[in-house]
């Protein structure tokens, strides 16, 4: 053997035991198949919580607040506008501007949500965000100045037409903060990556509620209850803050990996393949929201109904202080804040599925149990807002927390925007549909009966059965790093009926990955 040839051995044994010191994880695929691939990581899972990285999440959910805050104080602005023309907007009206007014921001949200479902997907996470704030900033402001001419129904409609507007916004932040905020949170640590995911979306919902219903009431506490005109322009007005905290944040901050390893342009999306891979899955999220809805929403307004007629604090002629109103309306709202934190604390324990089951469960049974026990309750004040409080508490706890995160997390990066967008606009059809049947249900009976409040509970929890059916049968669980794993099975099912997954992602994001990758294993080898 000659010299070359001993060389040339004792290159190939090295190699050989080269190969030998690197474990699967080192192993990466060469660029020509890196398509079937999400995600490059070397060695054990060495992700890291980081205040810099929950700051980036929150900054993709947290306008949520808006959402919460617009429909919750909303409420509070009927109630003054009501009071404080009676023959344009209240009771002696021959109208019906007062329930265009609830509903037209169901519409507008439903419109956001589709529109922006399909641009998150086609333009991009980050602008649709941007967009979305903007547009509630700017309607927002708009709505608490309404006028027209000095009159006031034109005044009415203008806020109206704005309110439509406020709804697109809205509508806007579920497909496009949502799915950034679910994508974001991958780079998480395994054991903490639900739970950012519904501190910044439903959490931050649930804190807006609160806050839709205590702003009016300190305001009533400064101004007084004979300056409503002033409070109802300032608590709308005072939705422009969050829009203007979150607005820089995300400003500078970045796409998802996700995101840029699956974005695919919507011209190439294969939607005839996508629809036979995720209809059913799409189909069975979209029908628990909208039951959730349906009975939700209708018992959310309920509450300034049991604050009006059964809670104390009226005077000799049986009028209530305005404030009375607005602090029983704002305790039961707070409700909602213990429910949103045990289900963002318990999630990435039991999983999104366990968690959402058993806050469903229990809601059920206090649903049963309020109805049955109502004739005694209502005696009570204090002992009807507590139990009325725990079905508001285990209603966040289930649904209200995961149903946004299971619809995040069950499809491929690249329809993420639409799919999230289709399933949400659904569930608030089901809100806009539940705060009409509910009504027009109490209807067949008298306020005097007390089958008047108990019959929607009996509903709303047979309601909330069957999607507790459908949800145990029909949706299945999402662990950790279940993005990643989602992709690869699309992408996995994509290859298989032809379609060419080198159009996916973007070239720069990908060859970053690789670099990354081969410049780790180099690093192994050196030591």
């Amino acid at each position: 053997m000659d010299y070359a040839d001993t060389m040339d051995h004792a290159d190939k044994q090295q190699a050989l035991q080269d190969e030998q010191q690197l474990s699967p994880h080192d192993i990466v695929e060469e660029p020509q198949q890196r398509d079937s691939s999400t995600q490059h990581i070397i060695g054990p899972d060495d992700r890291k919580f980081s205040w810099k990285k929950m700051g980036t999440i929150a900054a993709c959910g947290a306008a949520l607040f808006s959402d919460g805050y617009v429909n919750n104080s909303i409420g509070n602005v009927n109630t003054m506008l009501s009071g404080l023309y009676p023959t344009v907007y209240g009771s002696d009206a021959n109208n019906n501007l007062s329930e265009t007014l609830t509903a037209i921001a169901f519409a507008g949200t439903v419109v956001g949500m589709l529109l922006f479902g399909y641009f998150s997907d086609a333009i991009g996470r980050k602008s649709g965000m941007i967009g979305a704030t903007v547009i509630i900033l700017i309607f927002t402001a708009l709505s608490a100045g309404s006028y027209y001419k000095g009159q006031t129904e034109g005044m009415i409609q203008m806020l109206i037409a704005w309110r439509f507007f406020t709804g697109i916004g809205i509508g806007a932040e579920y497909p496009t903060g949502s799915v950034s905020a679910a994508e974001k949170t991958e780079e998480m640590p395994k054991k903490f990556q639900h739970g950012p995911f519904i501190f910044v979306t439903n959490f931050a919902i649930d804190l807006g509620f609160v806050a839709g219903s205590f702003v009016p009431l300190v305001l009533t506490w400064i101004c007084g209850e004979n300056h409503n005109r002033l409070i109802w322009r300032l608590t709308l007005g005072l939705g422009v803050v969050p829009c203007l905290l979150v607005l820089p944040f995300r400003a500078v901050m970045q796409q998802s990996k996700l995101y840029n390893q699956g974005k695919l342009k919507t011209a190439q999306i294969p939607y005839i393949l996508t629809l036979k891979y995720y209809w059913f899955r799409l189909l069975m999220i979209s029908l628990v929201w909208f039951i959730y809805d349906f009975i939700s929403y209708p018992f959310g307004i309920y509450s300034s109904l049991i604050t009006t007629e059964l809670m104390g604090g009226a005077d000799a002629a049986g009028n209530k202080p305005q404030w009375v109103t607005f602090g029983w309306s704002c305790l039961i709202n707070t409700f909602y804040l213990p429910g949103a934190f045990a289900g963002a604390a318990l999630v990435d324990t039991l999983g999104p599925k366990r968690t959402f089951q058993t806050g469903l469960v229990l809601q059920i049974i206090i649903g049963f149990i309020m109805s049955g026990l109502f004739d005694k309750l209502k005696v009570h004040p204090a002992a009807f807002c507590v139990v009325y409080g725990l079905f508001l508490t285990f209603g966040e706890m289930g649904p209200g927390d995961n149903l946004g995160l299971i619809a995040s997390k069950s499809c491929a990066t690249c329809v993420k925007g639409q799919f999230y967008g289709i399933a949400a606009a659904i569930g608030k059809i089901g809100a806009f549909g539940g705060t009409y049947a509910f009504p027009a249900f109490r209807s067949n009976y008298d306020e005097t009966d007390s089958r008047y409040y108990t019959a929607p509970f009996y509903l709303g929890s047979a309601l909330a059965c069957v999607s507790l059916i459908l949800l145990t049968f029909c949706i299945k669980e999402r662990n950790a790093d279940c993005q990643a794993t989602e992709e690869e099975a699309f992408r996995a099912y994509l290859r298989q009926n032809g379609f060419d997954l080198n159009l996916m992602g973007r070239q720069d994001s990908m060859d970053t990955a690789l670099t990354g990758s081969l410049e780790s294993i180099d690093e192994k080898k050196a030591m």
